[in-house]
Parts: structure tokens; sequence; C-alpha cells
């Protein structure tokens, strides 16, 4: 093996400048998915933790049968009475993979200061089981002012610019409005306990959060509109949910339960668009090492038919000739992809030092770019681009291999 790795190298470098572009072009391709592929981990990576953590919709969401038809329509018959709740917290905190499982309430009225009438949607959530599944995700919110606590169930948190609108800060007072379950206003006075921006345009000017407690003497209820349970491990997702809702079902509770990533439509439509365009990338990367291979080794063919001749003189076989051409190839895909991980590393690098940053769209917050170093992708798009150039090298020697011998050797 390691004389076709000579007699390869010594052809690669028979014409540099060749060589050195087709190896360029697959350095440069290298990189453009690398780099991208980086950065639309983090991208991932974040969404997941925003929708998870900063959503507070934790890895599941437990709504009663067909709430979420016909939740809107009559909330009270598909809300989780008291008796429900306690004994659905006690079920599920049974399992050794869940770190908790708490209530929640999803309002919608108007908030006004006296003079101005705006309307909101609110979440309503226990604070202490709030900030568990916040984590260190609360430190990437801007939040002026206190958060919700359970010493002061009036106050709220208001949104960036529903705060603006109505010229609230922290310490003032207002009243929300809510039609109870039973069709009835109901009316409560609040004090904003903190300001905080959402990061997203479309809620930044509507979006408030409650104690739970609170949220229920608006609706005048002692239900829950769903629980959100928060495991141990992201990855046990699916294998958790079919569990909860067997144990559910068992005890005799219809309910159903969505993932995260089903509840985050933000998430899957971004998400989505991402692999699209990762996907483009990588057909265009293709074309164009497929094209400079094909290129290079058809170059190098015609160059040497006297050569191939001479070789199957000697009595090398089509399948030695094919053999050879693929190896080049291979050694062009090889040290392409490993020019390309220097460079997707020195850029990860600058990125690192120059922290650029940039507003993503439908934000408010700018938000720092970032490429994330993945070796096991890294890894495999190697693997692949070798292999590309492979067999694209093997596929254009076939031919030259196949031609006459006599014919070979008088080729001018």
């Amino acid at each position: 093996m390691m004389k076709w790795i000579k007699l390869a190298m010594r052809n690669i470098l028979r014409n540099k400048r060749r060589s050195l572009v087709t190896l360029i072009a697959i350095a440069v391709g290298f990189s453009a998915i690398s780099l991208f592929r980086g950065y639309t981990d983090r991208i991932y990576w974040f969404l997941k933790e925003g929708a998870i953590r900063g959503e507070s919709l934790a890895h599941l969401t437990i709504y009663k049968a067909d709430w979420l038809e016909k939740g809107k329509l009559d909330p009270e018959r598909y809300m989780f009475s008291q008796e429900e709740i306690k004994r659905i917290t006690g079920l599920v905190m049974q399992e050794k993979e869940v770190v908790l499982i708490t209530p929640q309430i999803q309002v919608n009225g108007l908030i006004t200061n006296g003079t101005i009438s705006l309307p909101f949607i609110a979440q309503g959530v226990v604070p202490g089981d709030d900030k568990i599944i916040k984590g260190s995700w609360a430190a990437l919110r801007p939040m002026t002012g206190e958060q919700l606590n359970d010493h002061k169930p009036y106050g709220v948190e208001v949104a960036k610019d529903l705060a603006r609108f109505l010229n609230l800060e922290p310490g003032k007072d207002g009243v929300v409005m809510a039609p109870t379950l039973s069709g009835q206003m109901n009316a409560l006075d609040i004090q904003v306990a903190g300001v905080f921006d959402t990061t997203m345009a479309a809620t930044n000017d509507k979006f408030m959060r409650f104690n739970f407690d609170f949220a229920q003497s608006l609706y005048n209820t002692k239900g829950a509109e769903k629980f959100v349970v928060l495991l141990k491990d992201e990855k046990k997702t699916g294998k958790m949910r079919k569990a909860i809702l067997a144990k559910l079902t068992a005890a005799g509770i219809a309910c159903e339960i969505k993932t995260w990533n089903e509840m985050s439509a933000y998430y899957a439509r971004s998400k989505g668009l991402l692999d699209v365009i990762l996907l483009f990338i990588l057909s265009i990367v293709l074309v164009i090492v497929t094209m400079s291979t094909v290129n290079t080794m058809s170059m190098a063919i015609l160059e040497r038919t006297r050569e191939i001749g001479t070789l199957r003189a000697l009595g090398l076989k089509q399948r030695g000739i094919s053999i050879l051409f693929a190896t080049e190839g291979g050694l062009m895909g090889l040290f392409g992809s490993l020019a390309g991980i220097v460079i997707h590393l020195i850029v990860c690098t600058i990125l690192r030092i120059v922290s650029p940053t940039y507003m993503p769209p439908s934000g408010t917050v700018a938000v720092r770019l970032w490429v994330d170093y993945i070796p096991a992708t890294l890894f495999a798009l190697m693997v692949f681009l070798v292999f590309l150039s492979l067999l694209t090298a093997f596929i254009a020697a076939r031919r030259a291999a196949g031609q006459n011998i006599v014919d070979a050797l008088k080729h001018v």
C-alpha cells in the first residue's frame, strides 16, 4: 500500500499548480461546510435552551386530553382540578429522571395604568419552580427590578415595550383585567416587580409573567391549564414521554403530552430553515469538489496516457491503474480536508478573540457570533470528502485504464 501512496504523491507533485488549485477548492469547501455546521450547532443549542428554559417549556408539557382542540372553548372542563394537580404531581415525581413537575396557566386580558389599557398575554408560574427551570439561562435575560417571588404574589414581570407604552417601572402599580372561567370580568391590582426583555419583537409589547396563585385568582379557579416537566437528561425526552403517559393513563388520567420541540414553533421553523441552507451549501461544495477532482484527474490522465500504456505493457492490470489514480484523488481529498480543518480552527480562534455580534431576525438583543468546534463532524466530513475524491478519481480513471495498450503507447 505504501508503494501506491508514494507513487500517488509523486504524481500529485508533478503539476503543483493544478494540484494546488484542487486542494484549495476542497479546503474552502470543507471549511465552508464545517463553519456553517458549527454555527448551526450553536444556534440549535441556543434555540433549544431558549425554548426549554427561556420560555419555561421544560422538556415535557402535559395537557388534559383534548385541551389543545377544545380547551379555549370550554377551559373549565379541560383544566386539571386541584385534586388532579396533586395526583399527577405525585405520580410523575416517582420517576427518577424527573427533576420537577410544576403547573402553569396562560392568561389573556388587559393591563391598565389608569389612563391607557393594552392587551397582554401572561404566563402564570410557580416562582421557585420557574427559577429551577431557568437555571443559568436567567442570567442571559436582561431584567430590571426583581423576579417573581412567593412573598409578593401580586408582583408581576412586564415585557420591556409593554412597560414603556404604559410608563410602568419596577415599584409602580397597575390593574389587570381578564374574564374568569365563568365569563365574568375580574380585575386585580398589581405591582410591577421587574421589567424584562423577551428578546423577541413579536412578544416584547404584550408579554407578562404572573405568580401561579395570582393567575388562579384572576381566573377565579383552583385548577391548572398544564404541567411542565423538567428532566435530568434532554436526550431521554421521548422515552420519558412514553413512560409518563403510560403511568398517567394507567391511573385513569386522560391526558396528552407534548415535547419541548413540538411546543416551540420558533425552534422548528428556524431549524428547518437552517437545515435547508446547510443542505444547499453542501450541494454546492459537492459539485465544486467533484468537478475539481474530475478536471484534475482528466488532465492528468490525458498527459499520462503513454505512461499508462507503459505500465500496462509492464503487466499492471486495469484495476491497478484505477487504484493508482484513485489513491491520488483520495490523497488530494485528505490534504484538502486537513487544510480545511486548519482554516476552520483559524476562523474559530478569530471569532473567539474578536467576539462579533449581530441582530437576529425579529430579535431585540444582539447575539454573539459563535462557531462550535465539533471533532466528530470534522472527522465525518473529512472521511466523506476523501471518499468522494477517491470515487470520482476512480471513475475518471476507469476509461483510461481500459484503452488499448498499443494505442496508449502511440498517444501524442
